[in-house]
């Protein structure tokens, strides 16, 4: 036993070694969900309203990263080719995020979105996004088709149908669906410029699930190296079924096109509303979600 004990201490000092080094490296923005609270009954800071607290979160921030679009509804032709660099600037209307430093908001998501035309009015598009101040991304894929385009009394009507991931985040996992119809105008300014004001609808899907998670990841060494008391307080949100958590998001901008420069401006709302606790009985209400986003790009 003499022999082994100083093992094990060696075994838990650097398990705890390599707990600390992965909170070090954690960023600002980076996500500590168990502060939602414990939803198991059991667990230490037990928290009633845990399994809400998961839902609205994944609510809000599945609709910040499916806040922008940056397209009126007019596709880029068989042969058209845009590449655009993107910024949306989010407003949570005062929530607070679970993150891992102090969360001061509107929170900053860079992008870059890549469009491609194709036949029949369809188009193609990928967008890569970066959460500032996080090692956390965004992926979204999207296909739109067009209508209605490029008649000189009719506006232009638009379907487009995107998927979006986050990538990187620790403990779970958010995808999100979403199907909008927008309705723009183009009109030409001196025969060089053209300028397209647009507004949709948005129709989002928010699905969630966790991994296991440490609600008290302040246990100390010793509790590391006890038996029964490595692995409590380890548990799982409940999951948040997409089809049961959908929310609805209004937009409305411009883009400029001037030769092959493209300038654009999109302001975006998502309105959250509310769901009924299943522990409590209670409805919880979720603020709503604005946006402004902005891009510059080329479109050839």
């Amino acid at each position: 036993m003499a022999c082994r004990s100083p093992r094990r201490l060696v075994l838990a000092a650097v398990s705890f070694a390599v707990a600390l080094a992965g909170a070090a490296r954690a960023d600002t923005y980076d996500f500590k969900i168990y502060q939602l609270g414990n939803p198991q009954v059991s667990g230490t800071g037990y928290t009633p309203r845990a399994n809400s607290n998961f839902r609205a979160f994944v609510r809000q921030f599945g609709a910040a990263m499916t806040s922008v679009n940056l397209a009126p509804p007019e596709t880029l032709g068989h042969s058209g080719f845009a590449f655009n660099a993107e910024l949306s600037v989010v407003d949570f209307g005062g929530a607070t995020l679970p993150t891992e430093g102090e969360f001061k908001g509107p929170l900053l998501i860079p992008s870059l979105h890549v469009r491609k035309g194709l036949p029949y009015s369809f188009e193609l598009g990928a967008r890569a996004a970066w959460i500032e101040k996080s090692r956390m991304g965004a992926g979204t894929f999207e296909l739109k088709w067009a209508v209605n385009e490029g008649f000189k009394y009719l506006p232009d009507i638009g379907i487009r149908g995107s998927v979006t991931k986050l990538i990187n985040a620790r403990d779970f996992d958010v995808t999100c669906g979403g199907l909008d119809i927008g309705i723009g105008k183009q009109f030409a300014i001196a025969g060089m410029i053209t300028l397209t004001p647009y507004v949709g609808w948005n129709l989002m899907f928010v699905g969630a699930t966790t991994s296991s998670i440490d609600f008290r990841p302040s246990r100390t060494l010793e509790e590391s190296d006890t038996p029964g008391e490595q692995y409590k307080d380890f548990y799982i949100f409940d999951g948040v079924l997409a089809a049961q958590n959908t929310h609805n998001r209004f937009y409305g901008g411009f883009r400029f096109v001037g030769g092959v420069a493209i300038i654009g401006a999109e302001i975006s709302y998502s309105v959250l509303g509310r769901f009924r606790d299943a522990n409590t009985g209670m409805d919880v209400d979720v603020p709503a979600v604005l946006a402004g986003n902005f891009t510059v790009g080329l479109d050839f």
